[in-house]
């Protein structure tokens, strides 16, 4: 067997152990990117080729080793407020209708999965905190997780390169948000007390999180295989509360892919339960102040 064919071997291994993690799949035509995502790894570890990072992957007390595979595999793309179109819904459409109907507890919990480094999450409390005066008195609790611990310590340290900050966020949320810190840039700390980070695998079972009123799952599903997307609608279909909302990437759907869901008649681009109550569910009402961008 020629180096290249066992170079093959050892990325489909590779990638076999990320599908195996995580529940992403990258298709045989993306093989290259395997090897490209993991020469920092190599570096780190002193290893000088793929099939020798696949042998020390087999050997014992490899658990770091693992991790650091995993995570270097994992496609971690985020920019701050990704979409403007869906922000926009979100603050117009999605909550006045949740506004509405949590007006006696006050309380709202939103869910980013995947969240990476944290951008999707604070794109919402920036968003939250340029209405202050809208949601003066309530509970806003959001919520971000991922698999990945090397990318939440980021997110959690709230701080982005030059290059991150300029990526969706204006000069104006920049400057009122963030502060510069040598050559990085530093969330202020009352966005950042609005997000707790934690780990969770989208695709097992977790008791402990209780349910939201909206969960972000965007841009997560699309890199799943079918028996794994299925398990994750699952989970995303236990943690939703009976009136809330589901919102995915423009290239994901419900479509064919789950019976839990349905595609959401009030307000385009989002989903709800499949056993909704439809009566229940409040409607907006174009009077509301969120109906128009102020």
């Amino acid at each position: 067997m020629s180096m290249h064919d066992e170079s093959g071997g050892a990325t489909q291994i590779l990638a076999g152990l990320l599908q195996a993690r995580t529940g992403q799949v990258i298709s045989s035509g993306r093989y290259w990117r395997v090897e490209t995502s993991l020469k920092p790894v190599l570096a780190e570890y002193c290893i000088p080729d793929i099939d020798t990072l696949v042998a020390a992957l087999l050997g014992a007390d490899n658990d770091d080793l693992v991790q650091s595979c995993v995570e270097a595999m994992l496609n971690n793309e985020s920019y701050f407020f990704r979409d403007t179109a869906m922000f926009t819904m979100i603050r117009t459409q999605v909550m006045p209708v949740l506004q509405k109907a949590r007006a006696d507890s006050r309380r709202l919990r939103i869910w980013c999965a995947g969240c990476s480094t944290g951008q999707e999450a604070y794109s919402l409390a920036m968003q939250f905190a340029d209405d202050r005066q809208k949601w003066a008195g309530w509970d806003i609790e959001i919520v971000g997780t991922d698999i990945s611990n090397s990318v939440l310590e980021r997110a959690r340290s709230g701080r982005y390169n030059q290059f991150e900050i300029q990526r969706g966020l204006s000069v104006a949320r920049m400057l009122r948000y963030f502060r510069q810190d040598g050559e990085d840039w530093e969330i202020n700390s009352d966005i950042r007390a609005m997000v707790k980070f934690r780990t969770d695998n989208i695709t097992r079972p977790s008791g402990n999180m209780g349910q939201f009123d909206l969960i972000l799952c965007r841009n997560v599903l699309l890199y799943f295989a079918p028996e794994t997307r299925h398990m994750a609608f699952s989970r995303l279909a236990r943690s939703l509360g009976s009136d809330g909302y589901l919102m995915l990437g423009a290239a994901e759907t419900v479509i064919g892919q789950t019976t839990s869901f349905n595609a959401c008649r009030e307000i385009r681009g989002v989903y709800t339960l499949q056993d909704a109550t439809r009566t229940d569910r409040p409607v907006l009402d174009t009077n509301w102040p969120f109906a128009q961008e102020s």
